[in-house]
């Protein structure tokens, strides 16, 4: 199975002028088709730190959604350094040209060198359609560049997921269950923890202790992740140890 990753990109989001919506979007398009992101990367608008993640992650074989920077402002970036990454140099690409000319025929607009510096792009990429307003990102390789904007980037995320990697889609192949395990302590629980993933190999076994106040009574989410044959009787092995532990548990919605 392949591995799917995000790279975040903008000054704006570094410097906690806009929130990042990207990776709670990505992470949900992932997880309606059985897939999930392994890692994310936030990065500002600095082409050397840019040249140099891209240069390690085109090396990796990943499947990566890049989101921001593919404008023509002085601070956006990312085609540049995805062509230095890549070790190719910019060129027009003439499906995006001619996105870009039906665009700016449809507005009424002129179509400048600078719009057409909209299309240039790593030298062998391919485009990816924009239904908002026609000005594509572009692929290299298993690499995805999207704009930074919403209402464009995520339909065209959800593109790429299903035009390219529609394979990799796995549907009700895994699962998880969970258990609030009241006033529990993390402590006292390792060891089933670590029986639990022993006994089912394959599985993934998840913990998340919520502290408590006035409102909260403090528990601990145990649970466990992985394939539905072997999720059903793992969660069972924990009420039964929690049980054993003299806690008091009940079912996570």
């Amino acid at each position: 199975m392949r591995t799917y990753g995000a790279i975040i990109i903008g000054d704006e989001i570094m410097r906690g002028k806009r929130p990042d919506k990207h990776f709670a979007k990505l992470a949900a398009l992932l997880g309606e088709r059985g897939l999930y992101l392994s890692w994310a990367i936030y990065l500002g608008d600095e082409r050397p730190r840019l040249v140099d993640t891209l240069r390690r992650s085109f090396a990796s074989g990943d499947v990566v959604f890049c989101f921001g920077g593919i404008g023509v402002t002085p601070d956006d970036h990312t085609r540049q350094a995805a062509a230095a990454a890549a070790v190719v140099p910019l060129a027009l690409n003439p499906d995006a040209e001619r996105e870009i000319r039906a665009r700016m025929a449809e507005i009424g607009q002129e179509v400048t060198p600078t719009r057409l510096e909209l299309g240039t792009v790593p030298q062998g990429s391919r485009i990816i359609p924009n239904p908002f307003n026609r000005i594509p990102g572009f692929s290299w390789g298993d690499h995805h560049f999207l704009p930074g904007f919403p209402q464009m980037a995520w339909p065209m995320a959800e593109w790429v997921l299903d035009t390219h990697y529609a394979d990799d889609f796995r549907h009700g192949a895994e699962t998880e269950a969970a258990i609030l395990v009241w006033d529990g302590l993390e402590g006292r629980m390792i060891d089933l923890m670590r029986q639990t993933e022993a006994n089912f190999p394959g599985i993934k076994l998840f913990s998340l202790p919520t502290l408590g106040s006035a409102s909260i009574r403090p528990n601990v989410e145990l649970g466990v992740r992985g394939a539905p044959a072997q999720v059903a009787p793992a969660i069972a092995a924990l009420r039964s140890g929690v049980i054993a532990l003299g806690y008091l548990w009940e079912d996570k919605a």
